[in-house]
């Protein structure tokens, strides 16, 4: 019998919030030993590396590289330094899982997309929603020709930590007020949490859009719209019509003002030969259908759905294989591309912008 496959010697790259969910993930796993940490910050450094018995530690990134006795890094490092820090792994040879977004504009997602593809090492964003089984099964669905051709959709992602303090006071806590200010590096709502409903519609429908028309709110928080040195001016809610690559058209919506809504995606999707709904709320996925004789009656069938796997496994499976998963860079700088658009778009008033 052969010998069981090495275990891939993982690096954690920044210790924020989405840290400890890749920590857990990569500890909890039999194909990952997680060998090292980066953190600016030494004391929050060392806090994270003891909670996860992390022995060796670095302050640098370049003194990480250059010890370099790790296989693939989870780079969980703020928005706007994931493009510098990506380029010099990709320079350094080593696999990447990046938090989304993949970069801040499509011309260094792009580049990034590249830079990985010559390089051929494993690459992979971190759009989480892919996880949900539900929405791996409405994809097959989908491509398998259930519903037809795809011909309209509705995709919402509703948020409401801006109306109530079930995730705690966004007035007072920095891991929020980052979130709703351009000098700290948000994309506000549209960055946030619009690339995670495009991805659920876009891997969904199985086509990438192919223009966008999109209005953009920044709504009053706070006296002279600033919390300390927090200027509040990104946007909050943001309201697009895309139309697919495929020729389907409909409407994209996501907000922090969704009153009655913590966390919730939605995606209802309307083909000539039925219709499908498929919604991650509170915290679980289902999937619903309309298809053949249920047409006549609009009659709609919650489906089984089978588990799904997760993009911890995926990631550490292509390592050790050298398949390259999904989804990829390339799948990052093409959702960046439609962000970058509907910025445009919202700058022209709504107008159409082609991606």
């Amino acid at each position: 019998m052969g010998s069981a496959e090495p275990r891939v010697r993982v690096l954690i790259l920044g210790t924020g919030g989405m840290a400890h969910t890749h920590a857990k993930a990569f500890v909890a796993h039999h194909k990952a030993e997680l060998v090292a940490a980066v953190e600016l910050d030494a004391d929050r450094l060392a806090e994270f590396a003891d909670t996860y018995e992390i022995e060796t530690r670095f302050t640098s990134l370049t003194d990480a590289i250059e010890w370099g006795d790790f296989d693939a890094v989870s780079n969980v490092t703020p928005d706007g330094v994931h493009f510098a820090t990506t380029k010099d792994l990709i320079a350094a040879g080593k696999d990447v899982l990046c938090e989304k977004p993949l970069a801040t504009n499509q011309l260094e997602a792009a580049t990034l997309a590249s830079l990985a593809g010559e390089a051929g090492i494993v690459n992979m964003v971190n759009l989480s929603y892919r996880n949900v089984p539900a929405l791996q099964e409405a994809a097959r669905l989908v491509a398998g020709g259930e519903i037809g051709a795809v011909r309209h959709f509705e995709a919402s992602y509703l948020q409401s930590w801006l109306t109530q303090d079930a995730w705690g006071d966004w007035k007072t806590s920095p891991v929020w007020l980052w979130r709703l200010s351009t000098g700290h590096g948000s994309k506000g709502v549209l960055g946030d949490v619009g690339i995670h409903i495009l991805d659920f519609l876009t891997f969904v429908a199985g086509s990438d859009a192919a223009d966008v028309s999109c209005r953009l709110r920044t709504f009053d928080k706070a006296p002279d719209g600033r919390i300390g040195e927090y200027s509040l001016d990104a946007n909050d809610s943001c309201a697009m019509t895309v139309t697919l690559q495929n020729g389907a058209m409909g409407v994209v919506s996501a907000s922090r003002f969704a009153s009655g809504h913590h966390n919730d995606l939605r995606l209802r999707l309307y083909g000539d030969e039925g219709g499908l709904e498929v919604a991650f709320e509170n915290g679980e996925g289902r999937l619903r259908t309309c298809t053949g004789g249920d047409l006549t009656n609009a009659s709609w069938v919650e489906r089984n759905v089978p588990s799904g796997d997760d993009i911890f496994d995926r990631f550490l499976t292509a390592v050790q294989s050298r398949q390259m998963p999904e989804p990829s860079f390339a799948t990052g700088a093409r959702l960046q591309a439609v962000l970058d658009a509907a910025e445009a778009s919202d700058a022209q008033q709504g107008a159409a912008v082609l991606i």
